[in-house]
């Protein structure tokens, strides 16, 4: 098969086979920052196989497995059982302190575990980062998507335990997929500042096991929210979040004020976290 160019065949036999519409546009940036969150939608399918492969790198090579996702805020509902519910005498009302602490513990492990992997995710992501394009934001949201596994089998024990103490369901449940999305979101603003932090300064992350103890102990994990430290205690978003769970699967009443402020910073922290780690990330693959 000859595929010289002959003479009788003209430069527009040629661009006819060009596309009508052009693969690329460059334009300019009409702001100073662009989102671009569009991305996020088409490269949808690199999310699934991202969370797939941190749920079997978690779970890899371990003889319990997804046993873990239950173990860890088992022990340590056990061990605030007796620190707090026993020593101490914390009252926790109708509810046994026993069902009050994991019902803290649900939603805390899932958010203190998603922003400790996120935040060291691109760290541990170096050689994919450096030879292949795609939205950075994946990687950490690929770590807190992990960790709704492991909040799905932990749910799994809460349901038993529910019914072992004789808590009937209710439709307060129908919260729970909201309460969840709320933790995510705050999970995913969180992760992406201290993973594009921890590409500049490594000292996030000695820092960010710190930051995580502080924030569960400011946090009403394992004891009520007194009435006098209401109002601080609302500025933390994880704490409505934490008064949500516990609402939900003991059928008591919504704190309404505390979810809204839970809202209102989680929305804004994960904007400003979409916009700084945008700006940010145009230095990673030089940086890391």
């Amino acid at each position: 098969m000859n595929s010289a160019i002959t003479a009788d065949q003209s430069p527009s036999t040629y661009r006819a086979e060009l596309p009508e519409q052009p693969l690329v546009v460059v334009e300019p940036k009409k702001s100073w920052v662009r989102l671009e969150l569009r991305d996020l939608w088409t490269y949808r399918e690199l999310l699934y196989f991202l969370t797939w492969r941190d749920v079997k790198v978690r779970y890899k090579q371990t003889l319990l497995g997804a046993t873990w996702a239950i173990l860890q805020p088992l022990v340590l509902m056990l061990i605030f059982n007796f620190v707090f519910g026993r020593l101490a005498g914390i009252k926790t009302g109708d509810v046994p302190y026993f069902l009050f602490a994991f019902a803290g513990l649900l939603p805390w492990t899932f958010f203190a575990n998603a922003i400790t992997n996120s935040g060291n995710s691109l760290v541990n992501s170096t050689n994919l980062i450096t030879k292949v394009y795609f939205p950075r934001m994946l990687i950490p949201m690929a770590s807190v998507a992990a960790g709704l596994v492991d909040l799905g089998i932990a749910f799994i024990l809460m349901a038993v335990l529910m019914v072992y103490y004789g808590v009937g369901f209710n439709l307060q449940l129908l919260m729970l997929p909201v309460l969840v999305c709320l933790a995510t979101m705050l999970a995913i603003g969180v992760g992406m500042w201290m993973s594009a932090l921890n590409v500049r300064y490594r000292d996030v992350r000695h820092a960010l096991p710190f930051l995580v103890q502080i924030w569960m102990f400011s946090s009403p994990v394992i004891y009520p929210v007194p009435d006098r430290w209401r109002w601080l205690l609302a500025m933390n978003p994880m704490t409505g979040v934490i008064q949500g769970f516990r609402s939900a699967l003991f059928g008591k009443p919504f704190d309404l004020l505390s979810l809204g402020v839970s809202a209102v910073i989680t929305t804004v922290v994960l904007l400003t976290a979409i916009i700084s780690f945008r700006r940010m990330e145009k230095s990673f693959a030089d940086v890391i």
